[in-house]
């Protein structure tokens, strides 16, 4: 259903954004290029998310939900909302930029976490998840506010002295280049508090958090639309310089540490489940680390095929969910159906379990010997683990 829901959506945001891009730039050739120069970060950041993202990949529909939402549903919302606040409520432009939009973006930006958590709550189950979804919400949402204003730009709408490729340009300069990442940042607060109240255990931080959450992404881009629009460019380059680039800076490291928080965490749950008998202890080594999980899968792949290694492959994420639940279970912030959650898991690691090829317990990648290609799975090499 919500793959249904989505695609039609996105069909239609898609042939909007055109339509728009056509209208507002009043050409061809504008139309074509608001829509490249909108596009250009866009793989770049959704890049970003998704290597973040590889220890336990997040459901690729709720992804592209969240880039739809951005892109179409949230700009909706928001425009709605601040078109009322213009023509029905008459506030001015500077109130628009510097009070309104900034509320009216970032609770519609932020709506889908809060969906995702209500329609799938186990899914979000750390710090990481939170800023992936939030993030790629932003993404979307700055693609389709992309299209308007580099189409605004080519036709006149913003500033009639600079029209055409170089009015687009300048835009494009600004907005695509030195700041693609602010709407992400800014809701990136949100899914932060989002994920803090899904996974603490202290009552008042799950009331607090959203709300702290929500008060930042809107003050931060309240903060950037009022440097820009009230300050000048000398205001707007201390803004960017003194804020907005240690506060990416601050973004980044603290998705790195989510990721590198991932890594213990799946060290220890695997280390517990071992202890328990739910798998050999050995294998906990190439399950853990990216780079040992990708080493098993080539060996798996030289020794007994393709086949080997997809099968390897689904035991390695069938073990991850495993773990993550089971570490949840135990520090007591898993949902109500934890226990059952981790069960089937468990019947799903067992289910692949013997079509699995794992590296000898002396083999140490990319060093030593590997056995022939073509080596049949149900007879591995001495020492292999199965």
């Amino acid at each position: 259903m919500l793959i249904v829901v989505v695609s039609i959506v996105a069909a239609v945001g898609v042939l909007g954004v055109i339509v728009l891009a056509a209208m507002r730039s009043d050409s061809a050739q504008g139309s074509a290029l608001t829509l490249v120069l909108a596009a250009v970060p866009v793989p770049v950041l959704v890049g970003a998310y998704l290597w973040l993202d590889r220890y336990e990949p997040e459901p690729l529909r709720f992804l592209v939900a969240a880039l739809v939402w951005g892109a179409v549903i949230s700009v909706v919302i928001a425009g709605s909302l601040e078109w009322l606040a213009q023509d029905a409520l008459g506030a001015s432009q500077r109130t628009l930029v510097v009070a309104v939009a900034p509320v009216v973006e970032e609770l519609a930006k932020g709506l889908f976490v809060v969906l995702v958590v209500i329609w799938r709550r186990h899914i979000v189950g750390g710090i990481l998840d939170g800023l992936i979804y939030a993030g790629l919400v932003g993404v979307g949402f700055a693609f389709t506010e992309n299209v308007l204003y580099y189409s605004g730009a080519y036709s006149g709408l913003l500033d009639p002295a600079i029209t055409g490729v170089a009015g687009t340009s300048s835009v494009f300069f600004v907005r695509g280049l030195l700041s693609p990442f602010a709407h992400p940042l800014f809701t990136s607060a949100i899914g932060l508090g989002i994920a803090l109240a899904v996974i603490t255990k202290r009552r008042w931080w799950r009331y607090t958090a959203p709300v702290l959450g929500v008060a930042v992404a809107i003050g931060l881009h309240a903060a950037w639309n009022g440097s820009a629009l009230i300050g000048g460019a000398r205001v707007f380059l201390l803004t960017y310089f003194c804020a907005m680039l240690p506060l990416v800076a601050a973004g980044i490291g603290l998705a790195a540490w989510a990721r590198t928080r991932e890594q213990t965490i799946l060290t220890r749950a695997l280390g517990d489940a071992a202890g328990r008998g739910w798998l050999h202890p050995a294998e906990v080594h190439w399950l853990v680390r990216l780079g040992d999980r990708a080493a098993a899968r080539r060996f798996a792949a030289k020794v007994a095929g393709p086949d080997a290694a997809k099968a390897l492959h689904a035991y390695q994420q069938a073990c991850t969910e495993m773990a993550f639940m089971h570490d949840r279970v135990l520090r007591g912030t898993a949902p109500a159906d934890g226990i059952q959650r981790v069960h089937a898991h468990l019947e799903r690691m067992h289910s692949w379990r013997p079509f699995v090829v794992m590296p000898p317990v002396s083999w140490s990648a990319p060093v030593g010997p590997v056995p022939p290609s073509g080596m049949s799975r149900t007879a591995p090499p001495s020492g292999t683990l199965r």
